[in-house]
Parts: C-alpha cells; structure tokens; sequence
C-alpha cells in the first residue's frame, strides 16, 4: 500500500468514479495521507478554482477592523456590522422609491413670460425634507463604513481595483452633488446681484440642470448592488452572467439579426396598408424586439396577412433563438451554486481529524485510530506466523485503495469489492473464543474482544475461500 501510495504522490493518475460521493472522496485523499499536491488537483479535476490569498493587514488593530467590516463570518460583531450595513441599504432603496410618490413630489413655480407661470417638479429638495434627512443619515454610515474600510484595507491601490468599492463610492456621490445644489439654491435666495440673463437663456439652463440632477438621483438605484457584499446568492449571479458572456453575446446577436430582418419585412409586408403601424424600419424596430421576446404589447400589430405571417415567423424564431443559450446559462448557474453549496461543506468539516474511514464498519474505524495498530506505516502491516500474510481487515485496507486510486474496474465490480472487503456484515459464528466475525472472536463481533481469542478462532483455511464465505483468519494474540 505503501507502495501504491508513494507511486500517486509522484505524479499518478487520481480519478474519483462516479459512484463515490465528493465528501467521501476528500476524505479518502485525507486518510491515506495522498499530500497537498494530490488534494489540489483533484480539486482542480473537479472544477473548484483555487481562490486568491486575500492578505491581512499586518498591523493588529488594523488586521481586527478589517476583518470586521470586510469579512461578518469572522466574530458576531462583524455579523452586526453586517446586518446594519444590509438595513441601511434597504431604508436608502426604500427610501429612493417612496420620495416619487406624488403625495411627497415638490413642486416649483417657474415665470417663463411676463404674465406666465410654469408649474413642474422641483428636483432639487429641500432641507427640511424629512425624505432629505434620513438620506443623510444613510449617506453618513455610508460614508463612514467605506472611510473605515479604506483607513484599514492592507493595500490602497487594490482598494480602488475592486468592482464592489467603486459601487459604493458611486453610491454616495449622487447625496454630495445634490447637498451642493442645494446649498446654490440657497444662495440664491439671498438676492445676491448677478448679471442679467435672458429668460431663454434662464429656460435652457434651468433644463439642462434638471436634466443633469434626474441622472444623478438615477445613479442612486445602484446601491442595490451593495447588496452582493452581504448575499451569496447575487455573488453566484454575478459568477454565472461573467461565466456566460459568451452565450449572451450569442443571444444579443442573434437577436440583432432578428430584428432586422423582421422589422424590414413587416414594414415592406405593411407598406400597401392604410392603417399601417409601421411608418419607417426603425420604428418596426420595437415591435420586433418585443415579438421576438415573446412579450406581445399589442401597441403595434399588423393588419394584412403578410404582415400577420411575418409576425408570425417572428414569433417562432424569437422562441428558438432564446431558448438554445438559456440552457447553458442555467447550467452555469447550477455548477457555480453547488459548487459554492459544497466548499461551505467541506470548510465545515475538519478533514486534519478523520475519526474513521468511510466505507469501513464505525467500530473498526474507530478501533484502528484508538489503538494505531492498523496505521499505513510499515511496522503496522503484521507478519502472520500460520502462512497468512495478512489479516483480512488489512486486505480489506488494501483492496479498498484500488476503487479509489483509478483503476478501470467497472462499477459493478467496484461495488462487489468494496461490499467484500469494507461493507460485510458478521457472519453468524461460532461462540467461545473463536466466534466468526470478520476480524473478531467472542460471538462474531466485528472487532472481536471477551472469550480469549483477540482476533478470533477459526480456520486458517478460510483466508482461500474468502469469495464464498465470511473471512475468519486465527491470530493467537490480543488486539
């Protein structure tokens, strides 16, 4: 075994078969000592990427802050710092949308002439508001939370690299660009002299400023995003869309394709129609995305038969165009969830303390690491002194490492093997000190103790009729 060991720690082939569990596997390389470098490529067979080393800071008090609002599975504080960070997100989103219900819209008076009033919506809020206030509030742990976070990280420059930091500076500069609006406005209330502008003049820029300030609350919605810090779930979206560019790609082109070849033909197919929705190929552009996606507003239909068959065939090749990528996006998407699924299992589990071998009965598991009389080292392989080289647990030990370590056993004799030499039940045996367990004495316990016999009576001659019967070797000594 030793042997067998040694030629897989230079450079053998590891497979796992297809019957054997991913866990059970793992711990199987564990048990036998295969080394780091033979769990490293299994993992990579397996499709798990060795994630970056993400250093520490070296600095201790840095090292704790930063592991307190970078990392909340480190201490229950960081879970709390979490869950304020999370609510936060939410009040600012929920506030984002409730502030344009029109019971809480500002209006403003405009004087466009002489005589006339304007009424729109003033953009620009006011600082009383108590929608402003509480958006102050969450820009302050906003702003707080990224200072500390920046103040801590072990290296500025890939602070700045990361995707999820930009979103958080992008986050709150909308607040500050707002905040300086409001503080002009302010100004302007103080009857300041200025130079005269022209109302049209005054009409354009009052526009383009609005226009500018509709942009910047839009930026506001992305703090959504910060959510993919604190969910697990958006950070496999995320894993599974950068996975699947390729396919997207395939999918807008196809669809690009679609649409101009069916917005030309429904708007040739619709030229002869008096009540023709279709007034240029452009326009039959809408409704050639909308049919190829199968959402049907009905704002524009065709009337003529032509133009009922090429909606039609557009319908169909919009099913079939969207429906081949889909598929290997979800199976994107299923690969990156198990896999996150199995390496917080893994992580769970210690695999430095295996109690027992998998597929050996609980009690020889546990016997072999109480008294280490079963270890992998040379002194433990025994010399048998009645012409059996072995006992039948260690050919069971051995035997074993062949299903595992590659070999092109079928399944079914995989099974067999593996039901023979780890899975066997004791046979009902005799009693007194020679019971016939498997390796035991004293009423056929598996690893047999009382009635004298350590590893049980029975007849040498059994070790050759092991394929027929239970194993029963004879070992006049105490386990």
């Amino acid at each position: 075994m030793n042997q067998r060991r040694h030629g897989y720690q230079q450079g053998g082939r590891l497979r796992r078969p297809v019957n054997v569990p991913l866990d059970v596997f793992s711990e199987e390389i564990k048990f036998y000592e295969l080394g780091e470098q033979a769990t490293n490529k299994f993992r990579e067979d397996e499709g798990f990427i060795k994630e970056e080393e993400k250093p520490l800071p070296s600095n201790e008090n840095q090292r704790k802050v930063w592991l307190l609002f970078e990392y909340p599975e480190s201490s229950q504080a960081a879970r709390v710092v979490a869950i304020i960070s999370v609510f936060v997100i939410l009040l600012s989103i929920v506030i984002f949308c409730l502030e344009t219900l029109p019971e809480f819209k500002h209006y403003k008076v405009f004087n466009t002439t002489t005589n006339g009033t304007k009424i729109e919506e003033d953009e620009v809020p006011d600082i009383t508001d108590p929608f402003f206030l509480i958006e102050t509030i969450c820009i302050i742990w906003f702003t707080f939370e990224l200072s500390v976070r920046f103040l801590a990280c072990p290296n500025k420059l890939n602070f700045f690299r990361d995707v999820m930091n930009i979103i958080d500076i992008i986050a709150i500069i909308p607040y500050f660009i707002t905040l300086a609006t409001v503080v002009a406005e302010e100004e302007d209330t103080l009857n300041l002299p200025r130079a005269p502008v022209s109302p049209q003049d005054k009409s354009t820029n009052q526009a383009m400023s609005l226009a500018i300030l509709r942009v910047i609350r839009l930026v506001r919605v992305f703090r959504i995003f910060k959510l993919s810090r604190h969910s697990k779930g958006l950070q496999i979206l995320g894993r599974t869309l950068k996975a699947s560019m390729r396919e997207l790609g395939l999918l807008i082109f196809f669809l690009f394709i679609g649409v101009v070849l069916f917005s030309s033909a429904v708007y040739f197919a619709e030229a002869g129609s008096e009540n023709s929705f279709f007034k240029s190929i452009p326009d039959a552009f809408w409704w050639a995305v909308v049919t190829m996606t199968t959402v049907g507003y009905g704002d524009m239909t065709p009337v003529g038969v032509w133009g009922k068959i090429v909606g039609s065939l557009c319908a169909i090749a919009g099913v079939l165009t969207i429906a081949l990528p889909v598929p290997v996006i979800v199976s994107n998407f299923n690969y990156f969830y198990h896999r996150e699924t199995d390496q917080e299992e893994m992580q769970s589990q210690n695999f430095n303390h295996v109690t027992s071998c998998p597929y050996l009965p609980g009690t020889l598991g546990q016997h072999l690491k109480k008294n280490n009389s079963l270890s992998e080292s040379s002194s433990d392989m025994m010399d048998l002194e009645d012409g059996v080289e072995t006992t039948p647990g260690l050919l069971g030990e051995q035997n074993r490492m062949v299903p595992f370590l590659g070999t092109h056993l079928t399944d079914k004799q995989q099974l067999q093997q593996q039901q023979q030499n780890c899975c066997k039940q004791p046979s009902n045996g005799g009693g007194g000190g020679g019971g016939g367990g498997i390796i035991g004495g004293g009423g056929g316990g598996v690893v047999g103790g009382g009635g004298g016999a350590g590893v049980g009576a029975g007849a040498n001659n059994n070790l050759q009729q092991r394929h027929n019967s239970a194993l029963a070797v004879s070992i006049e000594t105490d386990v």
